[in-house]
C-alpha cells in the first residue's frame, strides 16, 4: 500500500470525448438531467494498474513537488479515482484530493444550478470519492488524513457543515510548490492546522518541472496575471512567468508519452513575459517565441485563456502564431476569453486594467474589433460574461446583450463563414476583493435586463451550435451521436429561458445594435506598428 494518495473526483479525469468546452458538463444538474446523458457523455482516462497514465496538471505539481522535498517514487502515487481502493492501506498516511469545484459553488455551477438550488455534478462524484474513501478508512480501522487542496478548495472551507459531514481532515488554500513536502510531513505528525492557508508563493524557481504526462497536454507558462480584475482569484496573484526551457521539458515529457497537444496554459497569454506593467501591451516576441518552440513538437498548440484588448493591441502578433500552428479552415485555435459586461462603467469599476492598452470607454469597440482580428485569423474566442455584477443595472445588462447582436451582425458582415465566438453568462461568485459580496442567485434576483443578456447569449449559442460545431469537431468520430443532441439541447434551454422569463413578467423584446463598428487597420507581422501607435 501507498504512503500518498493523490486523486480527483472523476469529472477531473473524464476526456469528453475530446468535445470542446464538454468539460463544463460536471457544471450541469444532475437532478435535472437524463441520468444516460451523463453516461453517454462521460468517458474516462485509461490507467495502469489504477495509476492514472496522465493526470490534471495540478496534481502532476504536487506529485513533482513532493518527490523533489525527499517522498521516494513508491511512496507517492497518482491515482484513478475508480481505481483508490488498490493503494489505501496501512502505509497509507495522506489521501489527497486535487478539486476544480467540489461543491457546486463556481461560477459556471451557480449558474447552471439556479444559484446552487440543484446539485451539479461534480458535487456528486466528489461526494461519491469521499464517502468511498471513508467507507475504506472505516471498513479497515485505517487513521490516515484526507485533504482537500486546490482551485476549489476554498468550498470545502466555506461549507463547514458539509466538511464536517464528509470527515475531510484538512483543507490547503494557496499554492503549494514551494512547501510541499513540509506540509504532508505536518499533516502526517498531526501538527497540520484543520485548514492551510499557504502564506506567499512559489518563485519560479521552486515551481518544479512535471514528471508524468499531464491530461491533454496541458503545460503552465505563467502564473498570475497583473490586469488585477477585483472579482478574479488568480488576478490577485504576483505574475510569474515559467522559463521557455521548463517549458519545453513538459511539452516534451507528453509528446514522449504520446500526446500530440500542447495546451498552453496561462491567466492571459498574450501577457507572457510581459514588460509594459502599466498599459499590458504585448511582448509579441516572447510570445511568438513560446508558440514557435511548442510548434516545433506538435502541431496542435493552443492557448486556454487570453484577454481580447491584447490580440486587438497587435493584430501582427495574432497572425504571425496562426502562420506558426498552421491555423486555417480545418484548424481553428479555440481560447477563453473573459467578456464580463460591455458597460464601460462596470468595467472601469471592476476591471480597470482589463482593457489596456485601451480604456473603458472603448470597450465595446475592444470587444468588437478584437474578435474581428482573432476570427480573421482563424481564433475562436469562447467568451463568459457575469451576471449580477454588484451595482449593475438594466442599462449595463441591455448594453451586453446589444453587443452580442452587433458583433454577431457585424462579424458576419465582414467575414461570413469565419465569424465564430460563443458567450457563457456566468453567474458572480464573491471571490477576490468582493468577498463581502453575496452569491448571485438567478431566480431570486434576475433583472429584465439580465434576462436580456442571458436570452441573447444562449440565443447566440444556439446559433454557433448549428453552424460552429460541425467545425470544431470535424474529424471527432463522436460528432454523428453528438451533433443532434446538441442543437436539441440548445433549442430546449432557450425556450426554458423564454418561459421561465415570462414566470417573472419578462418578455423578450427585439433590441437594437450598439452605434461600435469594425475599423482594424491591417498589419503584418515583420515590420509593423501597433495598432495602438497606428491610432
Amino acid at each position: 500500500m501507498t504512503r500518498i494518495v493523490l486523486t480527483t473526483d472523476e469529472t477531473l479525469t473524464s476526456t469528453y470525448h475530446d468535445v470542446p468546452l464538454l468539460d463544463f458538463l460536471g457544471c450541469a444538474p444532475y437532478d435535472k438531467l437524463p441520468k444516460w446523458v451523463f453516461r453517454l457523455l462521460d468517458t474516462q482516462l485509461p490507467d495502469e494498474n489504477g495509476v492514472l497514465t496522465q493526470a490534471p496538471y495540478g496534481l502532476r505539481k504536487v506529485e513533482a513537488a513532493l518527490l523533489r522535498d525527499g517522498f521516494r517514487r513508491d511512496e507517492v502515487v497518482v491515482a484513478h479515482p475508480r481505481r483508490i481502493e488498490k493503494f489505501i492501506g496501512r502505509d497509507t498516511t495522506v489521501v489527497a484530493l486535487y478539486e476544480m469545484d467540489p461543491l457546486g459553488l463556481g461560477p459556471v455551477s451557480m449558474m447552471f444550478t439556479n444559484g446552487g438550488k440543484w446539485t451539479n455534478y461534480t458535487k456528486v462524484k466528489f461526494r461519491e470519492l469521499v464517502e468511498r474513501i471513508n467507507r475504506i478508512r472505516d471498513a479497515k480501522g485505517l487513521d490516515f488524513k484526507l485533504v482537500v487542496g486546490g482551485p476549489g478548495a476554498w468550498q470545502v472551507d466555506f461549507r463547514r457543515e458539509e466538511r464536517e459531514k464528509l470527515r475531510i481532515d484538512h483543507v490547503v488554500i494557496g499554492e503549494v510548490d514551494h512547501v510541499a513536502g513540509d506540509l504532508f510531513r505536518d499533516i502526517e505528525s498531526g501538527s497540520a492546522d484543520e485548514t492551510i492557508f499557504i502564506k506567499g508563493w512559489p518563485r519560479v524557481e521552486q515551481i518544479p518541472t512535471i514528471v508524468a504526462p499531464s491530461y491533454k497536454g496541458l503545460i503552465e507558462v505563467m502564473r498570475g496575471c497583473g490586469r488585477g480584475c477585483r472579482f478574479c482569484e488568480p488576478n490577485l496573484r504576483v505574475a510569474r512567468y515559467i522559463p521557455l526551457e521548463n517549458i519545453e521539458a513538459e511539452i516534451r515529457l507528453n509528446v514522449k508519452a504520446g500526446i500530440d497537444h500542447a495546451w498552453l496554459h496561462s491567466e492571459d497569454i498574450f501577457l507572457y513575459k510581459v514588460e509594459d506593467k502599466r498599459n499590458f501591451y504585448p511582448n509579441a516576441e516572447a510570445v511568438v517565441e513560446l508558440f514557435e518552440m511548442a510548434r516545433r513538437y506538435t502541431r496542435n498548440v493552443n492557448p486556454t485563456h487570453g484577454a481580447v484588448a491584447g490580440a486587438l493591441a497587435n493584430p501582427g502578433m495574432i497572425e504571425r502564431i496562426s502562420e506558426i500552428v498552421e491555423a486555417g479552415p480545418n484548424h481553428w485555435i479555440g481560447i477563453q476569453v473573459g467578456f464580463e459586461t460591455a458597460s464601460p462603467r462596470l468595467i472601469g469599476k471592476y476591471m480597470n486594467n482589463k482593457m489596456k492598452p485601451f480604456s473603458p470607454e472603448e470597450w465595446p469597440w475592444v470587444l468588437l474589433n478584437g474578435t474581428y482580428v482573432l476570427n480573421k485569423n482563424y481564433w475562436f474566442p469562447a467568451y463568459t460574461t457575469i451576471l449580477g455584477l454588484p451595482g449593475d443595472t438594466d442599462e449595463d445588462e441591455i448594453m451586453t446583450a446589444q453587443l452580442i447582436i452587433t458583433m454577431e451582425e457585424e462579424l458576419k458582415a465582414k467575414l461570413g463563414n469565419r465569424a465564430h465566438f460563443t458567450v457563457t453568462p456566468l453567474a458572480f461568485i464573491p471571490m477576490g476583493l468582493l468577498r463581502d459580496q453575496e452569491f448571485y442567485r438567478i431566480d431570486e434576483m434576475i433583472t429584465y435586463g439580465q434576462f436580456l443578456h442571458l436570452y441573447y447569449a444562449w440565443k447566440h449559442m444556439m446559433d454557433e451550435v448549428i453552424r460552429g460545431l460541425p467545425m470544431v469537431m470535424k474529424g471527432n468520430p463522436f460528432l454523428i451521436p453528438f451533433y443532434p443532441l446538441a442543437r436539441i439541447g440548445t433549442r430546449v434551454v432557450l425556450r426554458q429561458i423564454e418561459k421561465w422569463g415570462r414566470s417573472k413578467g419578462y418578455e423578450v423584446k427585439p433590441l437594437e445594435p450598439l452605434e461600435v463598428r469594425i475599423e482594424v487597420e491591417e498589419h503584418r507581422w515583420h515590420g509593423q506598428p501597433s495598432l495602438v501607435e497606428a491610432y
